[in-house]
């Protein structure tokens, strides 16, 4: 194995040139001349391997160094090995770069990288999606030219990176922008999307807002009746309209709270089984005795009934959507409407349908019917003591069953609430068989 080259070869070596020379020397004589040819001969030679490394070095394209003799074969095995080991080292580095690159393309975050000037010399393809960057187009080009907003100005030249800025992009989300430094003269740029934190951040303020105004109102007719009755003694026929009004209100806000029980039992039940039968044909039997009290004969409500009908699901959740659908129905349409209720099987499963021909509901207000405490006509709903969760208690509970509940209308046609449930849900003959049987 080669070592590396020491003084004691080299004189070895420069011996053995000068030893012709003393032998000839001793025998012939003009020893200084011969030793002088002896000294040139040494030094054509590492003439001509030093010529032999230059063209290596910049003319030949082999990654192999030519093959050396006596002192410079270590030379040039000496600088194939560090030639190996930076071949290594950059292989090393591109898988790294590889690693890093793929790690950060997995983020579910966009990250940027820049210069402390802001010249962008990577990002990854979130960064594309969501900042709107091209690439390897915008290689090189400054991050404000691309982001012209004033606050992402001042925060990027202030330099000031201990907190986080959050911006509402041109294209209307909402995005948190956080940047350190990643080495020396260079900056490291995470963007994330906070659209739906800010989206259910104002959902909550909402609900909390709604929830107090709904349970204002009865509380401050139950404490004005209260105070009425504690400052004087009340004398029919007044006393029994207050303690109707105040049982009135109490069993309104007691419903509201059992809605928001359901609501929440309904969004926080984990995963289902869905292997219960839920017998929906008996269950609509039920209901349409309770729709018949409901409706005190103001309504012409028909049941359409497939009898054989019945599915898989959570029988609680499914008769919280199919009630809430038919009594939203009774409740919100004036006196003389016609309400048909079907349950019965298509081609894409088990189909439940409510639908009148009522007024209608105008386009704008359809997208929003499913949200908490969303009433079309608000006057209309305090009378009929409508909170505004039975269709936001339908639609969760439908999604639990893989079903979307589709609502269609139009301003004097009527309306019509339909979902289906999947193929699979429903109860085979085969399987009532084999419960029969067991």
């Amino acid at each position: 194995m080669l070592e590396r080259l020491l003084w004691k070869r080299l004189a070895l070596e420069l011996g053995l040139f000068c030893l012709p020379a003393l032998i000839l020397g001793l025998l012939f004589g003009y020893l200084p001349w011969l030793l002088l040819v002896s000294l040139l001969a040494a030094l054509g030679w590492n003439f001509y391997n030093q010529l032999k490394l230059s063209h290596w070095l910049w003319l030949d394209r082999s990654m192999t160094p030519p093959a050396g003799r006596w002192s410079w074969e270590p030379l040039f095995y000496g600088l194939y090995q560090m030639q190996l080991r930076n071949r290594r080292r950059r292989r090393e580095l591109a898988l790294l770069i590889k690693r890093f690159r793929s790690g950060a393309e997995s983020l579910p975050d966009a990250v940027v990288m820049t210069t402390e000037e802001g010249n962008i010399f990577w990002c990854n393809g979130l960064a594309q999606q969501l900042l709107g960057f091209r690439w390897p187009e915008d290689n090189g080009q400054n991050i404000l030219n691309l982001l012209r907003y004033p606050e992402f100005t001042r925060y990027l030249q202030g330099q000031d990176f201990g907190r986080p800025l959050t911006l509402v992009l041109n294209n209307g989300r909402h995005v948190e922008f956080r940047v350190m430094p990643y080495s020396e003269g260079q900056l490291l740029m995470v963007a994330r999307d906070v659209t739906q934190m800010r989206q259910l951040e104002g959902a909550r303020r909402t609900f909390f807002a709604n929830v107090s105004h709904e349970l204002r109102t009865p509380l401050t007719v139950l404490q004005g009746y209260l105070e009425m009755m504690n400052d004087q003694e009340l004398k029919e026929p007044l006393r029994g309209k207050a303690l109707d009004t105040m049982q009135e209100q109490t069993r309104r806000m007691d419903g509201l709270v059992k809605q928001l029980l359901t609501l929440s039992k309904i969004e926080a039940a984990p995963n289902l089984d869905m292997q219960e039968r839920v017998d929906i044909p008996m269950m609509l039997r039920v209901l349409q005795r309770e729709v018949q009290t409901l409706s005190n004969g103001n309504h012409d409500v028909i049941f359409r009934v497939n009898d054989e009908l019945k599915v898989f699901g959570n029988e609680d959740q499914l008769r919280s959507a199919v009630s809430n659908l038919v009594y939203n129905a009774v409740n919100h349409t004036p006196a003389g409407t016609r309400i048909e209720v079907c349950w019965q099987k298509t081609a894409q499963g088990a189909q439940f349908q409510v639908s009148d021909n009522g007024p209608g509901i105008a386009p704008e207000h359809l997208p929003r019917l499913t949200e908490r405490f969303y009433r079309v006509d608000k006057a209309r709903s305090r009378q009929t003591g409508g909170s505004g969760l039975g269709l936001a208690i339908a639609k969760h509970a439908l999604n639990h069953h893989e079903a979307q509940l589709e609502v269609i209308s139009e301003l004097g046609s009527g309306t019509r609430f339909v979902f289906t449930l999947p193929n699979r849900l429903i109860v085979s003959d085969t399987s009532t068989k084999n419960v029969t049987h067991s």
